[in-house]
């Protein structure tokens, strides 16, 4: 019991970070491919102000950096920035056509964060995602879901369902899971911006290291 309050508390706190607030309004960030990117390999980011650069040099914004860490490591990948801020799952399903009109072979999925702030329904959110990673899957495009934690205040239950639909989503569909895109991040004031919710650059960076592991294991399993 003891070791369970704890555990509570500590996903409380890094609820509450992130969920004081979500920037919204950033404008949709420019999709860029690398003129060096292999054929083959061109990878997607569609999420929400987490990954769109919110409030940083887009040079420093989730895509570019996995980019570069990519290429550091022999992987000669473009990494297009697809996301908007404020977005919630039913914008990224919205957008689908424009993300898929730049042919990407892979997606990293980055949504939920929004629907969590607003309390939209946990069958809402669920059927976005399950839409999104079903429409990705039928054309061809490799999957990579990054999940996220719920507001605290609104319940506990409520907060495990969120966050099973993430896993229940990529079981579905056989997809990799990175269970929180903030991992190392939230609730560190020195790696993230006076809001207190969006990471810096350094920010940015350690994400990119947490989830390079689990993005380099996808791309050996599904690159030819």
């Amino acid at each position: 019991m003891a070791q369970e309050m704890v555990r509570t508390t500590a996903v409380l706190k890094v609820g509450l970070w992130i969920w004081a607030t979500l920037a919204v309004g950033a404008g949709l960030a420019a999709v860029a491919p690398s003129a060096a990117a292999q054929d083959g390999c061109k990878i997607a980011v569609l999420g929400d102000s987490l990954s769109a650069g919110y409030g940083i040099d887009l040079d420093e914004a989730f895509p570019a950096q996995l980019e570069r860490r990519l290429a550091a490591q022999g992987y000669d990948c473009a990494v297009l920035d697809a996301s908007m801020s404020g977005d919630t799952s039913a914008g990224g399903l919205a957008r689908l056509d424009w993300l898929l009109a730049d042919r990407p072979s892979h997606v990293i999925v980055e949504l939920g964060g929004n629907d969590g702030l607003r309390a939209l329904q946990i069958e809402q959110l669920e059927a976005n995602l399950d839409g999104i990673v079903a429409r990705l899957r039928s054309e061809g495009v490799e999957v990579l879901l990054a999940g996220m934690l719920a507001p605290p205040n609104l319940g506990r239950e409520y907060g495990e369902r969120f966050a099973a639909v993430f896993s229940q989503v990529a079981a579905q569909h056989d997809v990799p899971l990175y269970p929180f895109f903030l991992d190392g991040v939230a609730a560190e004031p020195a790696l993230n911006q006076p809001d207190g919710i969006h990471p810096t650059a350094e920010g940015i960076g350690v994400i990119v290291e947490r989830i390079l592991p689990t993005v380099t294991a996808w791309l050996d399993d599904t690159l030819g």
